[in-house]
């Protein structure tokens, strides 16, 4: 039988759990769908495997080719049954790479925040909207996002890495943005200017600045992240700006998608480390202060914008550090690129090993 199968044609296939099948759409029921994959053989998206595609079984029509995955060889009416789930995912991802391209808007739904943003669902898949990109309305309690519909825009989208990137701000604040990135025209890069605080958030401060000259000035907002507050390492920003404040700030660059600066506070002072060279020199000795202790060493603080680090492996066995402490130390090396210096502890009794 499966020689004359083979010389009429038809010759028999055999799939297996997982195996790769392309056909044509021959019907569409209120609970399956038929393909005809070659020869004799029909497969079937039926039950859950139908449930699970229904809002894309919705988009087909008899005669539409789609790839499918066999999920049993074979049922009782002898069809294979297969599912389209991950032809469902693949056509949402290129709803979501078409809106990236053309701009569109979707609607997705809040899930959860955690520390960077909300986590959305829609269609299946889910995304992300970072903290900044979030609007001024719902920055501040994003939970409020949670389970309700939100409008957003696309602005990364990898299928490949499962990564969906939205920004709610992009539509809430569409008109501001369009206004903001004709100011950015009038804007220099390096220019200074006086502005306010008005909103702190874990990875920065937005400052507003006027830009323009006299009735026609207008404000435009901007971010100091967290690392361009000082010179010296920021773990909170609200023990260092708070809203009102009035700041002078450098421009050290635009975001035209948003239509806003990225600002500097520590830009506008100089940088410790450009002396460091000369005043940490190699084995030169130094008083600082304790202001962290760690498994894997010490941090002192020698001034303002510098600190250093005894690594644990350089601490004498007999010798305990707490905060506060006040040690003398002297400098084992310096790294100007990676803004490190290495220290060593300064003793009245030198063991082996020890200056």
């Amino acid at each position: 039988m499966e020689e004359l199968l083979a010389q009429s044609g038809n010759a028999l296939k055999t799939f297996k759990r997982g195996d790769t099948v392309t056909g044509k759409v021959t019907e569409i029921t209120g609970r399956a769908v038929y393909i005809y994959i070659g020869g004799k053989a029909e497969a079937i998206v039926a039950d859950r495997e139908f449930e699970a595609a229904r809002d894309y079984i919705k988009t087909l029509k008899v005669g539409d080719e789609i790839t499918a995955f066999v999920t049993s060889p074979e049922n009782d009416a002898g069809q294979i049954i297969v599912s389209l789930k991950r032809a469902a995912a693949n056509s949402r991802w290129k709803i979501f790479e078409d809106a990236h391209a053309e701009g569109a808007t979707i609607t997705v739904r809040g899930k959860e925040v955690n520390k960077g943003g909300l986590v959305v669902e829609t269609e299946g898949i889910y995304g992300f909207i970072p903290a900044s990109q979030l609007s001024k309305e719902v920055m501040g309690h994003p939970e409020s996002l949670v389970a309700k519909s939100v409008e957003v825009k696309v602005i990364e989208v990898d299928r490949e890495q499962n990564r969906l990137v939205l920004s709610e701000k992009a539509v809430s604040e569409a008109a501001e943005i369009a206004d903001r990135k004709k100011l950015l025209e009038l804007v220099k890069m390096g220019a200074t200017y006086v502005g306010k605080v008005v909103g702190v958030v874990p990875f920065g401060a937005f400052v507003e600045v006027k830009v323009g000259k006299g009735k026609s000035a207008q404000t435009l907002e901007g971010l100091v992240h967290i690392s361009e507050i000082s010179w010296e390492k920021i773990e909170e920003v609200g023990k260092s700006l708070k809203e009102g404040d009035e700041v002078e700030v450098k421009v050290i660059g635009t975001d035209e998608e948003s239509g806003k600066l990225a600002l500097s506070l520590k830009q506008l002072s100089n940088d410790p480390w450009t002396d460091m060279a000369e005043k940490y020199a190699m084995d030169s000795k130094h008083r600082g202060k304790v202001v962290k202790v760690m498994p894997y060493g010490v941090i002192v603080h020698m001034e303002k914008g510098i600190e250093g680090l005894i690594h644990a492996s350089k601490m004498p066995p007999d010798m305990s550090f707490a905060e506060g402490q006040e040690v003398e130390v002297f400098v084992e090396s310096v790294d100007m690129d990676k803004r490190r210096l290495s220290l060593g502890v300064v003793l009245t009794e030198k063991p082996v090993g020890y200056k």
